[in-house]
């Protein structure tokens, strides 16, 4: 840890008036029966006030990302008179926004009195932009779009990975934001059934292409969405533990005190911990940079779920039964998601968890590279699907790896998901109409992807390993790496002296 990391200065954010911790009545012991009931009360409080809303929105960020792909099978790439090359860079332009504004957007979170207002004005604005995708005449109109959804819809996955990060400690992360995710798979789904039926039944409805109206209900619902959002999020007050007022006091201090047993500091920024700093820190680590290439690989491997409905269409049926057979898929992928981060949380294993699933999608490339059979091939879709079980936990290890202070997590997330799109960009271009039906060629560089990948985060696991191994060996390298102030917090929060607080803070080890 830098010296930025250890300095001192006070904590922004931190309840001033509270009283030293002499005055304070000391919390029950971590692991007591008192203890155990206390925070799973405060854990299903937060449950019922953080995913629900946050699950709905991202079912309708990636619907709306991923409409062009079905909008494409009723006639939009004919309609724009777009090309194959220019369809590709209508996929790929949306990454060009995406990827640099979700840094800032990470480091704006981390500074803003309401994080989840700021995200539901963005989901309005880009479901805006995604009705107005229907109107587009021509390739430079559905580009603006596409550039100008970007921007908004960076604010959210990165963004809410980061909320999460500041309420739910690294063996409970890991389950919220596989549910989080799952809203993806399911948008998958959901969408694909969404556009069959407005595809199947909206064909020249006041005198407009069915694909025009996928856009415009598709980003009436998101704007609906993001509007009702931001009133429940106004009223809910989801900020963080330190200043929510739905929390009593006993609550706030029992949601800091988790938090700070965590990593054994406070989830706090000292005033030295500028925006700024936490860029600087979270480049310097070289854990970011690995897991940012790790994720371009990753999200290279798995960029097939842009072109999901044209991969199903290769099994040879209709517009409406094409996007029905992509929905099976996408539902088995949720619900594997969410169990594969149940256990995660459970054995705080992180590797396998994450990694073993790009196996599957290699499997399921060799399936779909070995045979044209119509079952084999659908069944290729399955394993496929299961892959983003994997890319669900790789922020959750991100957090998990770069835990304080919060502004550098913030953008060691924002840098990771940022640069980690790229892949997406560069898979809009892998999977060329002229490889069809048979894909033989964007299989193969996929697969290549993921080997790559599953190599960087073997790198990753084996670096974690060793820095614990470091603190099994030497205790007082965790005294070490401590940074007092966020330690003085963390004993104020539990009523205990810093000295005690310090001894805590030696069982701290990285989940790899």
């Amino acid at each position: 840890m830098s010296e930025k990391e250890k300095g001192g200065g006070s904590l922004v954010g931190s309840v001033d008036e509270a009283p030293p911790s002499s005055n304070l009545e000391k919390l029950p012991e971590p692991g007591s029966p008192e203890r155990i009931q206390a925070e799973r009360k405060l854990v299903r409080k937060l449950d019922m006030r953080l995913l629900p809303t946050i699950f709905l929105i991202f079912i309708m960020n990636y619907i709306d990302r991923n409409g062009v792909t079905t909008a494409r099978l009723k006639g939009m790439q004919q309609d724009l008179h777009i090309s194959d090359i220019q369809y590709a860079t209508v996929i790929a332009i949306l990454f060009v926004s995406y990827c640099p504004a979700q840094i800032p957007s990470n480091m704006i979170l981390n500074k803003v009195s309401r994080p989840s207002l700021y995200i539901g004005i963005c989901t309005v604005l880009w479901g805006l932009t995604s009705l107005l995708t229907g109107v587009t005449k021509n390739f430079a109109g559905i580009i603006a779009c596409r550039v100008f959804i970007g921007l908004p819809e960076a604010a959210f996955y990165p963004g809410a990975i980061f909320l999460l990060s500041r309420w739910y400690t690294k063996k409970e992360l890991a389950f919220r934001s596989a549910f989080l995710y799952a809203g993806l798979l399911i948008s998958n789904a959901f969408g694909a059934l969404m556009a069959a039926g407005i595809l199947a039944n909206m064909e020249g409805k006041r005198g407009i292409r069915a694909w025009r109206w996928l856009f415009f209900i598709e980003g009436a619902i998101t704007m609906c969405v993001g509007l009702n959002s931001i009133y429940l999020v106004g009223y809910f007050q989801i900020m963080s533990p330190h200043n929510t007022r739905w929390l009593s006091p006993s609550e706030s201090r029992l949601a800091q005190a988790r938090l700070s047993e965590d990593a054994g500091e406070a989830d706090l920024d000292n005033e030295s911990d500028s925006q700024l700093q936490g860029l600087i820190l979270a480049v310097k680590d070289p854990k970011v940079l690995i897991f940012a290439v790790m994720t371009i690989a990753q999200l290279l491997g798995l960029s097939f779920v842009q072109f999901f409905p044209t991969l199903t269409q290769t099994l040879g049926f209709s517009t409406t039964v094409t996007l029905l057979l992509a929905a099976p898929p996408w539902i088995v992928a949720s619900v594997v998601c969410c169990l594969n981060a149940w256990h995660a949380d459970k054995t705080g294993e992180r590797f396998f968890h994450i990694a073993g699933w790009w196996w599957g999608v290699i499997l399921g490339f060799i399936i779909a590279l070995s045979t044209m059979s119509i079952a084999a091939r659908y069944i290729s879709l399955f394993f496929m699907a299961c892959g983003y079980v994997g890319f669900a936990m790789t922020l959750v290890w991100v957090s998990n790896a770069v835990p304080r202070p919060p502004a550098k997590r913030a953008a060691a997330i924002g840098i990771v998901n940022g640069c980690g799109n790229i892949g997406n960009v560069m898979g809009s271009y892998t999977w060329k109409a002229a490889w069809g039906p048979k894909y033989h060629q964007s299989m193969a560089i996929s697969l290549g992807a993921l080997v790559i990948s599953t190599l960087l985060s073997l790198v990753i696991r084996q670096i974690l390993v060793r820095e614990n191994k470091k603190l099994d060996a030497d205790e007082k390298a965790a005294m070490e790496g401590a940074d007092r102030t966020r330690v003085e917090e963390a004993a104020k929060l539990e009523g205990l002296t810093f000295e005690q607080a310090m001894e805590r803070r030696k069982g701290y080890r990285y989940l790899y």
